[in-house]
């Protein structure tokens, strides 16, 4: 799992290793390092917006990690299952539904 660590953000280089260097700054230094800290939004603003943007765009194995990221930065499990059946509306009903089936997955996984 990535995490934030007194060096800084650590999912990149835990995913790829030496394998793909510049993926692994991008992601830790840039992405989770220097946007997700960026002063304007919440963290659980940031997560909700990332969330949707997942949904709608059907990306659902970021999808996994975001929303157990969404419940750390404080959304609610509830919150999170009504964005799902408000999206699937503007973003398709395939996406709603696939996005629902990763989030029972995400929070049983939570509940063990």
């Amino acid at each position: 799992m990535a995490e934030n660590t007194a060096g800084g953000w650590t999912g990149g280089q835990n995913a790829f290793g030496d394998f793909a260097p510049g993926m692994v700054h991008y992601t830790d230094r840039i992405l989770f390092d220097e946007v997700w800290e960026r002063e304007g939004l919440s963290k659980r603003d940031r997560s909700l917006i990332t969330v949707a943007a997942l949904v709608a765009t059907g990306k659902m194995d970021q999808l996994r990690f975001h929303l157990d990221f969404a419940r750390r930065n404080g959304a609610g499990e509830e919150e999170l299952k009504e964005a799902i059946t408000h999206l699937a509306f503007y973003a398709g009903w395939p996406n709603g539904m696939g996005a629902m089936t990763v989030a029972k997955e995400v929070f049983a996984e939570g509940e063990g």
